[in-house]
């Protein structure tokens, strides 16, 4: 294949013009262990953040929010709403955004924003008020998981993604765990301190502590492989064209050739792969519109006050374990598929147990279960837009911004599933959850079939593949 202009001037200028590139050499392990320590512990500890200052909600809903504005089960379902609405809206510009400028920057300005944003609502004295703040958190932090998709899929190649992002994902787990343990210390130990509300000092700390990390994030993430001044010319052209032979787009160092914004959207827009991927994560995030209600679910078995904190912490455990072991599994056997089939059917298989048996110790196992099997599925799932929608770089943002942007809309009627006045077993909920995770997981056979019958062109398709990668190729899906 005759080398593009731009990558022809690319390598002139790095001084490594004639190199050729060699898949899964000791220099190409070294670079990808180099990249790893400076990604996967960072982006880790943003997305921790950036969950704990936007779930933390639920927790100070019963540690005392809920008492002290009279909060209805209607009007916190408003304050969900909002955060979505405004999630959902910023994304794809946020996205485009992100393709022209330094990750390392973006990435940790919208940290520091998100934390004085969460911040603010310990100022809060209504619910309007808390609705309003909490639409601004969305706009923020619209930016941030998408963002960091497409991130992670310009360095590693498709079957390196999985593991990745899971360790990343995992962030949601462990801040649920965290949160319900930090929550209940804080509320607890901190209620009415210098005459402030526990709750208040929920959102106040993890906050701040939000801002202070970012001011540091910035100086440990790279930016992109062509761009990142503290890889050698070899190391950079290595991750250019490791991606490349993997049959990946990056984004290009001059930016002379890249598609405009408009040219993007189209782009992804008229790609059916992406519609049906929109479908599947909204069934994947609708579903895990649980995670708002989760101490609310735990009081209902019996638990109150610290303890109903605290028994919030197995549940996120078992989901931590459930998002590692299939995301590790999928990457190794290059499956995408059949994993998500497998844990929504988990899913929806427990969420009918829970729903149907009186027995609390049953319906909290099972709750157990159900929770970590929606929490994988999430992350297979819109990884497999990056697996399928691969070139132009620009086109794949997009793509991964639509496919969670409108994933996430789900999150929006979500938040009514769950009206208190179903309590306490909570019917509407479960078999609304329960009808998405068993469609989701019959759309992913659905969808594995399609792309199997009507596989899209590769960026490496006029060159002829050898046999593991058309392998490979095939098992990605």
């Amino acid at each position: 294949m005759t080398k593009s202009v731009n990558e022809q001037e690319w390598r002139a200028q790095a001084g490594v013009e004639g190199f050729a590139y060699e898949p899964n050499t000791d220099a190409e392990r070294r670079l990808v262990r180099k990249i790893d320590l400076r990604i996967v512990p960072t982006v880790w500890v943003l997305y921790t953040l950036s969950y704990l200052d936007r779930a933390n909600i639920g927790n100070a809903k019963v540690g005392g929010l809920e008492e002290h504005l009279n909060l209805t089960s209607n009007q916190y379902s408003v304050v969900l709403l909002l955060f979505f609405v405004s999630y959902v809206l910023f994304e794809i510009p946020a996205n485009m955004i992100l393709t022209r400028v330094r990750p390392s920057i973006f990435l940790s300005v919208l940290c520091f924003l998100w934390g004085g944003v969460a911040a603010c609502m310990a100022a809060i004295n209504s619910w309007q008020a808390l609705a309003v703040v909490r639409f601004c958190l969305g706009i923020i932090e619209a930016g941030f998981a998408p963002g960091v998709a497409f991130y992670l899929s310009s360095w590693y190649k498709r079957h390196e993604l999985a593991k990745r992002y899971s360790i990343y994902y995992t962030a949601t787990a462990v801040s649920g765990a965290f949160s319900g343990l930090l929550a209940g210390l804080i509320t607890d130990h901190l209620k009415t301190a210098r005459g402030i509300e526990g709750w208040r000092w929920l959102f106040l700390i993890e906050g701040v502590g939000s801002c202070f990390v970012a001011l540091f994030t910035w100086m440990i993430l790279p930016d992109w492989p062509a761009t990142t001044k503290w890889l050698t010319p070899e190391e950079r052209s290595i991750a250019i064209q490791r991606l490349k032979h993997d049959g990946i787009g990056g984004v290009s160092a001059n930016g002379a050739a890249e598609p405009s914004h408009r040219e993007s959207l189209k782009l992804a827009l008229a790609d059916w792969r992406t519609w049906f991927l929109v479908v599947m994560y909204m069934l994947a995030t609708g579903s895990q519109t649980i995670q708002y209600f989760i101490p609310t679910l735990v009081g209902q078995m019996g638990y109150t006050g610290i303890s109903q904190q605290y028994m919030t912490i197995p549940i996120y455990m078992v989901a931590l374990v459930s998002i590692l072991t299939f995301c590790f599994v999928s990457d190794f056997r290059k499956e995408r598929g059949n994993y998500v089939s497998l844990t929504s059917f988990i899913a929806g298989i427990s969420f009918i147990i829970v729903v149907s048996v009186n027995n609390d110790h049953v319906k909290y196992a099972f709750l157990c279960f159900a929770v970590g099997g929606v929490y994988a599925t999430c992350p297979l799932t819109l990884l497999w837009v990056s697996s399928v929608i691969d070139h132009p770089a620009e086109k794949r943002a997009v793509a991964i911004a639509l496919v969670n942007g409108l994933g996430n809309s789900a999150s929006i009627y979500g938040s009514f599933l769950w009206p208190s006045t179903d309590a306490p077993r909570y019917v509407q909920g479960f078999a609304t959850t329960t009808a998405f995770v068993l469609a989701l997981c019959i759309m992913a056979q659905v969808f594995k079939f399609l792309m199997k019958k009507y596989p899209a062109e590769g960026l490496n398709a006029e060159e002829e593949p050898r046999q593991d990668e058309k392998q490979s190729d095939i098992a990605s899906v």
